[in-house]
């Protein structure tokens, strides 16, 4: 089984450019996975902003919005999963599956690669939204608390400045 990193953070707190040199400086082949179905102007922008961030890093970049399990990743990859807030809302609002159910599917890939970070957006309260919403930022926070409890080191970004929660630098590489 692969070490699971976690880097978690609000939107744009530099959690992407973190997580892409932790996995560009790991040796082996390396894998973005891509979980954003783009259907706004903001998302394509944000997927060329990714693109061009990842440009030189060696990424064979896989595009799995639901099922993890059907990209084939070599046994000591190192792997990037942007991001598990996408690709769980997708499971849940499109194909109607759980949160165990992501979750075991993110633990799969974990076991296939020799290390996936995976990052994810944290710190949403679910107060003001209406209940599908809310039903899903808890989801969010508790599939965020199992990759926590599961990951030899969680990461947490804050205006592009790393804060190890659990671990720490010697875990990564």
């Amino acid at each position: 089984m692969g070490k699971l990193i976690l880097v978690s953070g609000e939107n744009n707190s530099g959690k992407s450019v973190f997580a892409e040199n932790i996995v560009a400086r790991n040796n082996g082949k390396r894998y973005y996975i891509a979980t954003m179905i783009p259907t706004t102007a903001d998302n394509f922008i944000r997927i060329e902003k990714h693109k061009k961030q990842r440009e030189g890093l060696g990424f064979t970049t896989l595009e799995l919005p639901y099922s993890l399990s059907e990209g084939y990743v070599e046994p000591d990859s190192s792997v990037l999963l942007e991001d598990v807030s996408n690709l769980l809302a997708n499971n849940i609002f499109e194909m109607h599956k759980s949160e165990d159910e992501v979750l075991n599917d993110i633990i799969g890939l974990v076991k296939r690669c020799r290390v996936l970070v995976a990052v994810t957006i944290s710190g949403i309260k679910n107060s003001g939204y209406d209940k599908g919403t809310a039903m899903y930022i808890d989801s969010l926070n508790k599939i965020n608390q199992k990759l926590y409890d599961e990951a030899v080191t969680a990461i947490k970004m804050s205006d592009g400045r790393c804060v190890y929660e659990k671990g720490g630098s010697y875990d990564i590489f």
